[in-house]
């Protein structure tokens, strides 16, 4: 069966889910008054509705799956997503993205199931800091956790920062003592103006690009990346056994590489984060029999897919915040 591929050679082996759009952070950036449930709302897609979608993807050249929020670790059955993902033969590579409240708990669980690769979210690492941004006096169980899974032998450890003008961007010296002596990779994000932040994106938005010039004049050399990478550039160091990784969603040419797919915790495809369009799955879902159908649906609507998103012209699209989707 031919992979996805769009109008403009694109193709896309990388699949980000998200599971639940709840989240127990109230992030300054995201939900700055914690998640709000609204009436009707459909439900998340059920475990067995996730096997058919995985199944389906993955026939189609789906190599690299995301499980994504919300916040993920809220739901009681991630054990088995991730154990579902993990007996798919042609999913190779298994990551999660969690703001880390719960890492130390359930951590050893999610290796045991077949999680390979773990993002953790830590926005500061001074504790002050860390509580102002995310609004829970949390950051020294996160590092606690981030400390037990880098003994459990995943394929990936990266923790995801996102860059804030006047909050966390006079934390570099901190980042780099933390990176001398321990592999991972700390990504910096450049802020996203989403449908509900206009004017906390323009108080705090910081340039991704500038941190790069930094880096390259601090000695920091860029990796090339996997063919299945996400969007990060990412720099390694001789002093240091980390790497920094940087997201540019504004920078010349970010889209030109896309290689992924979302699709929301209800059910729906969406071809960009910051699109127009959600493309409801669900109704193909709900058979096993309805599986040529759901690959016909895919291939159809790669076709729509736009060369690239409309940030640099404020359009912001469906994403009224990242929560929704999963950043």
């Amino acid at each position: 069966m031919a992979v996805l591929a769009d109008r403009f050679g694109r193709t896309f082996p990388y699949l980000r889910l998200s599971v639940i759009e709840a989240c127990n952070f109230h992030c300054s950036y995201c939900l700055p008054d914690g998640y709000q449930a609204v009436p009707g709302r459909p439900k998340a897609l059920e475990t067995d509705e996730i096997a058919r979608l995985l199944h389906a993807f993955a026939a189609v050249g789906m190599r690299k799956l995301r499980l994504t929020g919300g916040e993920p670790s809220l739901r009681k059955d991630l054990n088995q997503i991730i154990a579902t993902a993990a007996a798919i033969p042609d999913i190779q590579k298994i990551g999660l993205t969690t703001n880390g409240i719960l890492l130390r708990r359930r951590v050893d669980d999610w290796r045991a199931a077949g999680l390979t690769h773990l993002n953790v979210s830590v926005d500061a690492l001074e504790r002050e800091r860390f509580a102002e941004i995310t609004g829970h006096d949390r950051l020294d169980d996160l590092l606690e956790g981030i400390e037990h899974a880098l003994g459990l032998e995943f394929q990936s450890v990266k923790l995801n920062a996102v860059l804030l003008r006047g909050l966390n961007d006079d934390q570099m010296p901190r980042w780099f003592d933390y990176l001398r002596q321990r592999r991972v990779s700390v990504r910096f994000i450049e802020l996203m103006q989403t449908g509900d932040n206009r004017a906390y994106f323009e108080r705090h938005h910081v340039r991704a690009d500038s941190l790069e010039q930094s880096l390259q004049q601090a000695g920091w050399r860029l990796v090339p990346p996997a063919h299945d990478s996400g969007p990060a550039r990412e720099y390694t160091h001789a002093d240091y056994a980390g790497r920094v990784g940087v997201i540019a969603p504004y920078s010349k040419d970010f889209c030109a590489g896309c290689n992924r797919l979302r699709v929301t915790a209800s059910g729906d495809l969406r071809l960009c984060l910051f699109g127009n369009t959600g493309i409801p799955l669900r109704p193909l879902l709900q058979s096993d029999d309805d599986r040529a159908a759901l690959v016909a649906r895919l291939y159809g609507q790669l076709g729509i897919k736009q060369a690239g998103h409309g940030l640099h012209e404020g359009q912001t699209g469906l994403t009224s915040n990242l929560a929704t989707i999963g950043g």
